[in-house]
């Protein structure tokens, strides 16, 4: 079991990350005006929310309060995660759209330049939440979301097999090949890698400990579409590495999630990069695991990808006023924000319920994976990354062609893909 997480250094940690990170400066500049301090007149409208089934019942009950506060009716639909986003930037300009969803910050960008978003002006209650998660919810200066969880991958290690977390990816490789050689082990690392769209998520943390990311920064912090950044020198220097690794047999185009997964269930690899989606099924199955952040490869820090999930009101909303009262004033309390890690188990973004829950030993692992990371951007550019960032990986990790060459070709293309729109 690991120690207790310990809280104050975390939140100090996560507030130098966010400055040192980039992508704005925190909840400032517009949110300085208080939000909505009175409801409106019971029984004025109602409210439709759009929602995944995995935040549908929480929002139900949260939901109702709210109708029994305001008389006023919340309709809260549940659709697919993968439709919500562009079925809202269709319909919402035709008045058919939702007043709130919920869903990941890396929807901002796209959101935003469809006009389908309105900004959220968090006032005080800004303080209640990690400033990693506000400032994933901040857009081109202003702040679009109230957050209410955190995302990242970790470093999930069987204790039985691992009882020391390795100080650097060299010593895992080292400690999981010896377990392979003992006979102990049939795979040294588990990181999954899908065979047709590669594993840009999973591999970002090892990717950016050569200094290689996917976009610069403004003077302010917040990304910059117009820095691409993924054939930069230490992008170069990681193409390379990646190739040594797929010709060793650490990684493998036919190394699934599904199959990384089984495989760290059943025992047959000590470490396993992964999100917090699966834990409860390694608890159930009583595998003895804990949960660091990813190693460095050379010194420089591994930085995860970190997803923010929130709420969003809608530009278009028939009800603005009701709309932002609900997510202001009943989805930002530590009671919500409790309810809605209760259902999700994903690390709270607001302070109070991750000191709540922080003796949880995969909470704090998880908490402190995502603390060492860097919000995934939120730029409509984004879109026109991942499909060929993720073929050349695998075009790497298979040995075709040299790997600075792809990467450069890779870069061309996405810069191309940018500029086009």
């Amino acid at each position: 079991m690991r120690p207790r997480l310990l809280l104050p250094a975390v939140l100090a940690a996560a507030t130098l990350l966010a400055t040192a990170c980039g992508g704005g400066g925190g909840d400032k500049g517009d949110d300085k005006t208080a939000p909505p301090a009175s409801a409106p007149a019971a029984g004025n409208g109602s409210l439709t929310v759009w929602a995944d089934d995995a935040r549908a019942k929480p929002l139900q009950d949260i939901a109702a309060a709210f109708t029994r506060d305001k008389g006023v009716k919340i309709k809260v639909v549940q659709k697919g995660l993968g439709e919500i986003r562009d079925d809202f930037v269709s319909q919402a300009p035709t008045g058919q759209g939702p007043d709130v969803v919920v869903g990941p910050h890396d929807w901002l960008g796209k959101l935003v330049h469809n006009g389908v978003l309105a900004p959220l002006e968090l006032g005080d209650r800004a303080a209640a939440f990690s400033p990693v998660a506000l400032e994933a919810m901040r857009y081109e200066g202003r702040t679009y979301g109230l957050p209410y969880a955190v995302d990242s991958i970790a470093l999930l290690r069987n204790t039985d097999l691992a009882p020391q977390a390795p100080a650097s990816f060299d010593e895992l490789l080292a400690t999981g090949r010896r377990l392979v050689e003992q006979g102990r082990a049939e795979l040294p690392v588990a990181v999954p890698v899908d065979a047709k769209s590669g594993s840009p998520y999973h591999l970002y943390p090892l990717q950016t400990s050569f200094g290689c990311r996917v976009f610069g920064t403004k003077p302010d912090g917040a990304y910059d579409q117009a820095k691409l950044e993924l054939d930069s020198p230490g992008c170069q220097r990681f193409g390379p590495w990646l190739r040594g690794l797929g010709k060793d047999g650490v990684l493998s185009t036919s190394l699934t999630a599904d199959i990384a997964t089984d495989a760290f269930l059943k025992g047959k690899t000590p470490f396993l990069l992964a999100g917090p989606w699966d834990a409860a099924t390694f608890r159930a199955a009583h595998v003895p695991f804990a949960v660091d952040p990813v190693p460095s490869v050379d010194g420089s820090p591994a930085r995860p990808f970190v997803g923010v999930q929130g709420f969003f009101v809608g530009a278009k909303s028939a009800n603005p006023i009701l709309a932002q009262d609900f997510v202001l004033n009943y989805l930002s309390t530590p009671q919500a924000q409790r309810a809605l890690y209760d259902t999700g188990g994903r690390v709270p973004a607001t302070t109070a319920v991750l000191e709540q829950v922080g003796n949880d030993p995969v909470v704090a692992g998880f908490a402190r994976a995502a603390q060492a990371g860097l919000p995934t951007p939120n730029l409509p550019a984004m879109d026109s990354v991942w499909a060929d960032w993720g073929l050349t990986q695998l075009a790497i990790i298979q040995g075709h062609g040299d790997p600075g060459e792809l990467t450069s070709a890779m870069a061309g293309r996405i810069r191309a893909k940018i500029v086009a729109g």
